[in-house]
């Protein structure tokens, strides 16, 4: 009955690994049958029927980079009696000193930026969000971490998108990293996430399904956001949370890969690991907390599906370090390993490879990242990480699967 239930764990296991790599071959596959031409750019109204719009900064103790994503904020180009700029400042160490003179620069250059201070972090980034929404009414909301940089024409190219579609609750822009090429992290990290943009994001937004608000590089349209009861601060992926919850109230999001954002990738591998079990953390927080409402939606089965794996694929790593440990023990009570399981790894490798390639190859092509030389050193680091990963974050996304509350934990910015 022992070495049943054994096997049984080492199955299931096995499986939710298939199941997660047919996700993500699944994009995959529509990453090249989607046809590649775009819509032409939506054209803005006229300056003078624009809407105002606020941007939204929330930092936390990032001395380093404050000055720099004040003063690209304030080059945005957009009317300046339309244009607010907040800088919602949680911060415990110098950046407050830092920030009331960047700040003091844009109202000096007759920017409306402020410097909202809280008593004390309640709710973290959520809770500064929806403390600026607060103090300001504009109907549409821009949101950057403080390590991103927009360029000054981004603004109307996002904003040309969002207003485009009366149904869209938010505008997602691709980011580009300032520092993808520092060291081997940062270039295998910059190889995951360009397959997120370029393959994951793009796909799920043009097939219609949900996808991610990623923090930063984007805009809110406030009535969604109202409407689906605002900011909340009860996961530590806030962004992802409201996503799903403006996407049950029928609202939809739009992707763009250009124009695109500036930011910086952790360059040690204890700062990446902590944001990659923030991340972990706050996907099963959500799936927790949103899955039910999700199955009982009118979504499409195909929408469903899909989120569902998104939001469970963290699930990964604890399935990985049980599952080896569930076939080891399997191999030692049988004497062998047997046929079924011996099948699924000979075939695990190359779905893995499938996976890899399939969804990386694609977008470092799509993005001219280098030749095919630099292509497989960087492909070559990224199972590495994954284990490392496995090990690191298993004990932390169980204990959020099982409902255990955790602090947000900043990822330390550099300035590069």
């Amino acid at each position: 009955m022992v070495l049943f239930l054994v096997d049984l764990v080492a199955f299931l296991c096995l499986a939710v690994t298939y199941v997660i790599a047919g996700y993500f071959l699944y994009l995959v596959y529509w990453s090249f049958e989607l046809d590649d031409r775009r819509a032409a750019p939506a054209a803005l109204p006229p300056d003078a029927e624009l809407p105002r719009v606020l941007v939204q900064i929330p930092v936390y103790n990032e001395p380093l980079v404050i000055d720099r994503v004040l003063a690209a904020a304030g080059r945005l180009d957009w009317p300046r009696d339309r244009l607010s700029i907040q800088l919602l400042d949680d911060s415990t160490d110098i950046t407050p000193d830092i920030a009331v003179h960047a700040v003091a620069r844009l109202v000096k250059e007759g920017i409306d930026a402020s410097h909202v201070r809280r008593a004390d972090r309640t709710g973290f980034k959520a809770g500064a969000l929806a403390e600026g929404l607060k103090l300001n009414d504009a109907p549409f909301v821009a949101v950057f971490d403080a390590d991103f940089m927009p360029p000054p024409g981004w603004l109307r190219g996002a904003m040309a998108a969002l207003l485009a579609e009366e149904r869209a609750a938010f505008v997602q822009t691709r980011i580009e990293w300032g520092n993808g090429d520092k060291n081997w992290l940062t270039r295998a990290q910059r190889l995951m996430q360009d397959a997120h943009f370029a393959v994951e994001q793009d796909v799920r937004a043009r097939r219609g399904v949900p996808f991610q608000f990623n923090g930063t590089g984007g805009i809110w349209r406030r009535a969604a956001v109202e409407e689906a009861g605002g900011w909340s601060h009860d996961t530590l992926s806030e962004d992802l949370d409201l996503v799903m919850r403006t996407s049950l109230k029928g609202w939809h999001g739009v992707f763009l890969m250009e124009p695109h954002v500036v930011g910086e990738l952790p360059a040690r591998l204890e700062d990446f690991g902590a944001q990659q079990s923030r991340w972990s953390k706050g996907f099963v927080q959500v799936a927790r907390k949103l899955i039910l409402p999700i199955w009982k939606s009118n979504w499409s089965d195909e929408a469903k599906f899909t989120t569902t794996v998104a939001l469970g694929q963290q699930l990964i790593f604890p399935v990985l370090l049980v599952g080896v440990v569930a076939l080891l023990l399997s191999t030692w009570g049988h004497g062998h390993l047997p046929g079924l399981f011996r099948f699924l790894l000979w075939l695990w490798p190359i779905a893995m490879v499938a996976v890899l390639v399939g969804m990386t190859f694609n977008a470092y092509r799509r993005l001219k990242r280098g030749d095919l030389a630099r292509y497989a050193v960087t492909a070559a680091s990224v199972p590495a990480l994954i284990v490392y990963l496995a090990v690191a974050n298993t004990g932390a996304i169980v204990a959020a699967a099982l409902g255990r509350k955790s602090e947000f934990n900043r990822t330390p910015k550099a300035g590069t």
